[in-house]
């Protein structure tokens, strides 16, 4: 499929989710205006806070943009408020600096005129100084409307929607035409945020600083470009507003982390539960990973999500990886309820654990085929993983412990991107899913856990215990579906995903109406 037809075919969605960009974008910048000038004035004229705020409004713009999110979620939740307070803090920086500079440039001669012809301090401040700095000022608000557009794009990690959705989908499907589908827009978004901030500053900009002082008397280009960009700007925010679902009586929540088996189970669970109970869904999928999934899950801002036995038993509860299915399954489900106030239902039928996967001509290089194999020859080897296999204990760190190996380097390389680097040969070894559809499109060999290291990865349905008291038919409801779901099918249906760039929601509901467990 060309990038054309996918655009074609997929227009509505993403018209809807340019609206949400453009939505939070607007919001993000006109927040950091409302907050950033007037500091910027503030610290002009108490130079020794100034280096304080600067210092701060520094370290803010080093921290790394998923860290900052990662922090706020336990406070802030999921969705548009985190994301909107992330590129606030993100844009101060060069509104404050900007102001901050175009204040204190100004010559000290002109203010002191100024004062001399009776003028106030605030008449000053209006009438004099602010004018003069409004070129330095809007280029300040320039960089930040452009940079807001960009960083908005992680928005999609915490379920506040964007064109970033599109993006990293397509990077995690290895869908070219998904990615270029969001990145176009969003470049083109970025483009005209330029220009019409640009406007903007040539409209508010004193016409005796404006082209070395010969002016610009005709305006009317800049005028249509805001009046217009004004207009649309309140059409979109009427359209979401109008738009906007009400929540049912009766609903909850379902979550999923962000990857392809998430998204089509979680979609599955959302759709069953709907079928066969009378609760209204709410789906705030693909967020990010599960740091994300359970601080949203204890907040409350999800009822619900598809976690995995062995991540809950090592990641969330910090136990060593153990192979024991019944006593993983056991100890989690006693102790999310204890510790957590959150309860496990029946396990799924498919396991989804950690594998490492070769290429075929590699294996036949190294004669591999087990773990204990690549153990002889891993110092050779260069791994890509994601983050979360490269920093956990029943992950790379806990598998060099068990097999007694060191990696020769490794790269961590999120989502579908894995199976790119290693069909480009960038890497040797890649870790993935059992039940990943890229393993048969890439025909990847997966090894042979000879010493059982890695834990199960049983798909476990978590629910609030609140939430469950509230609506218990869902435990009843979602046993028959935990049934169905076998490795071979959760593979296959990955692989429509993956390869035939179906969409999780399509392949999902599919499946139920196949097996008709929906009418």
């Amino acid at each position: 499929m060309g990038l054309l037809n996918y655009m074609q075919i997929n227009y509505a969605q993403i018209l809807a989710l340019l609206a949400e960009h453009i939505e939070l974008t607007v919001i993000s910048v006109g927040l950091a205006i409302l907050i950033g000038v007037p500091l910027g004035i503030f610290i002009a004229y108490l130079p020794k806070v100034g280096k304080s705020v600067m210092s701060l409004a520094n370290v803010i713009q080093a921290i790394p943009s998923m860290a900052l999110l990662g922090f706020m979620i336990p406070f802030l939740g999921i969705g548009s408020v985190p994301a909107v307070v992330a590129v606030v803090l993100y844009s101060l920086l060069p509104i404050i600096k900007n102001t901050y500079t175009g204040i204190q440039n100004i010559n000290p001669q002109t203010v002191e005129a100024a004062t001399g012809i009776g003028l106030t301090p605030f008449q000053v401040l209006t009438k004099i100084q602010i004018p003069m700095a409004l070129p330095v000022i809007m280029a300040g608000v320039r960089i930040a409307s452009v940079t807001a557009v960009g960083l908005m794009t992680i928005a999609s990690f915490i379920g506040a929607g964007g064109l970033g959705f599109m993006v990293f989908s397509g990077i995690r499907t290895v869908n070219n035409e998904q990615i270029l589908a969001g990145a176009i827009p969003a470049c083109m978004l970025a483009l005209f945020v330029d220009l019409l901030v640009g406007s903007v500053e040539k409209l508010v900009t004193p016409i005796s600083l404006q082209n070395n002082g010969k002016g610009n008397k005709n305006r009317w280009f800049q005028k249509v470009i805001v009046f217009v960009s004004v207009i649309a700007i309140i059409a979109i925010f009427a359209f979401t507003f109008m738009s906007r679902e009400k929540v049912a009586e009766r609903s909850i929540a379902i979550g999923s982390k962000n990857f392809t088996e998430q998204a089509i189970v979680g979609n599955m669970v959302a759709d069953y539960i709907e079928a066969k109970t009378d609760i209204s869904v709410q789906k705030k999928l693909m967020l990010g990973g599960t740091q994300v999934c359970f601080g949203a899950l204890k907040k409350g801002d999800i009822d619900m999500y598809v976690e995995y036995t062995g991540t809950a038993y090592s990641d969330t509860l910090k136990h060593p990886p153990i192979s024991d299915i019944e006593k993983v399954y056991n100890s989690v489900k006693d102790e999310f309820k204890s510790l957590h106030g959150v309860e496990v239902l029946k396990q799924m039928g498919f396991n989804n654990t950690y594998v490492l996967a070769i290429r075929e001509d590699t294996s036949k290089q190294y004669g591999i085929k087990t773990l204990s194999d690549f153990a002889k020859v891993g110092h050779k080897m260069k791994i890509g993983t994601v983050f979360e296999f490269a920093n956990r204990e029943d992950g790379l760190k806990g598998l060099q412990k068990k097999y007694n190996f060191k990696i020769g380097s490794f790269a961590t390389v999120e989502g579908g991107a894995r199976y790119t680097a290693i069909d480009n040969k960038n890497v040797d070894v890649i870790s993935a899913f059992s039940t990943d559809g890229l393993l048969k499109k890439f025909n990847l060999i997966t090894l042979k856990d000879d010493k059982s290291f890695f834990p199960p990865y049983y798909a476990i349905p978590i629910i609030r215990e609140d939430t469950l008291k509230k609506y218990p038919e869902i435990k009843e409801c979602l046993e028959d579906l935990s049934e169905v779901l076998t490795d071979e099918v959760m593979r296959e249906l990955n692989y429509q995903v993956d390869e035939l760039h179906k969409k999780p929601a399509d392949v999902a509901k599919e499946y139920l109406l196949k097996q008709k467990l929906i009418d």
